[in-house]
């Protein structure tokens, strides 16, 4: 056997614009998305991707024709790889677009590894996200014939890498408003999610506030005015809040300059480049913010990469989930897939 496999995920992203929407099909196709019978998600998902894709298209034409996540996500393996050494391989998974899991796994199976530790790059868990990721990856690997001891690192919205990850690039920015700090609102700004997955017991929101707490505390500027806000609604369901929308609008009626964190992204792409970058920011002027700046996502961020790494050394000496070595999360929230429910791979 050659080592250890570490297996990345993230959403993924359409390659080139006549990508967009077998993509935008995958995404919703997947019953994490909307949970509904075989046939009939088959047949809302080709419904909803082909009405939405050209609006797709046109955002994805903003920044160039294509996503960035997959050469941002391979930036982070990379990274990842050079910190753990010699004994790891790093491998990334995509959810909704290539390269999909049953690829990687069969990547993954050429490789032969002794132990096997999948990291959704998703810090705060979800049932539309991270159970959807290792899911996906249950069957790829199933159906490629790995059998190796297998670890999964859930979520890590508190761990400390991450946070002051968080903290310096916010720090950065901050110092620049240093004359109007007074004046100035930082939005931790993650994608929202339905009431109802909440309603259900997903730890999503509980996480993100989680997270954004911390960042605001590892910064530690008296009295820093911040809010966690939600965007990327789409549907009609009712979705968790405040919108970013309402966020800045309210900070325009209010005088307030605008610092915002994608707190939930750690890798650009069109939520951010697109929807916080150009939308909000236009949308800031519009409603009279003096001043909107953005938080760039983490990226390859040293202290963010080093956590992740350390992360998978703890996990590559168990099976079944890591949860930062206690559950974090509340009693109420009976989804999270963690080691003290029953979502396990082995």
């Amino acid at each position: 056997m050659a080592g250890r496999a570490l297996v990345v995920f993230n959403l993924g992203g359409p390659d080139q614009l006549s990508s967009v929407r077998p993509f935008l099909f995958n995404l919703f196709n997947d019953r994490a998305i909307l949970d509904l019978p075989l046939a009939a998600r088959w047949c809302l998902a080709q419904i909803i991707s082909r009405r939405r894709a050209p609006f797709a298209r046109d955002i994805y034409r903003k920044i160039g024709g294509s996503s960035p996540l997959l050469t941002e996500t391979r930036a982070q393996a990379l990274a990842i790889e050079a910190e753990l050494g010699a004994e790891w391989r790093v491998f990334v998974a995509m959810r909704y677009w290539h390269p999909f899991s049953a690829e990687t796994a069969l990547t993954v199976k050429g490789y032969n590894p002794d132990h096997i530790v999948l990291l959704p790059l998703y810090p705060q868990y979800s049932t539309t996200t991270t159970s959807s990721s290792l899911s996906d990856w249950r069957a790829a690997a199933a159906a490629a014939g790995l059998d190796q001891p297998t670890s999964i690192i859930g979520c890590y919205p508190k761990a400390p890498g991450f946070i002051k990850a968080h903290a310096g690039l916010l720090r950065t920015v901050l110092t620049q408003t240093e004359t109007e700090r007074d004046t100035t609102r930082v939005l931790f700004s993650a994608h929202g999610l339905p009431k109802k997955v909440v309603a259900n017991g997903d730890p999503y929101e509980w996480q993100v506030q989680e997270t954004a707490a911390a960042v605001a505390q590892e910064i530690a500027v008296s009295a820093l005015d911040w809010r966690v806000c939600y965007q990327s609604q789409v549907g009609p369901l009712e979705w968790i809040g405040p919108s970013t929308e309402q966020e800045v609008r309210r900070a325009g009626a209010e005088g307030k300059s605008l610092i915002v964190v994608p707190i939930a992204f750690v890798s650009e792409h069109s939520e951010t480049l697109v929807e916080l970058d150009i939308d909000y920011r236009r949308l800031a002027a519009e409603s009279g913010v003096p001043n909107y700046r953005r938080v760039p996502a983490l990226g390859i961020a040293p202290d963010f990469i080093r956590e992740l790494a350390d992360l998978a050394r703890v996990a590559g000496q168990n099976n079944g989930y890591t949860c930062l070595e206690k559950r974090i999360c509340p009693s109420m929230f009976n989804r999270g897939g963690c080691s003290f429910t029953a979502d396990r791979l082995r």
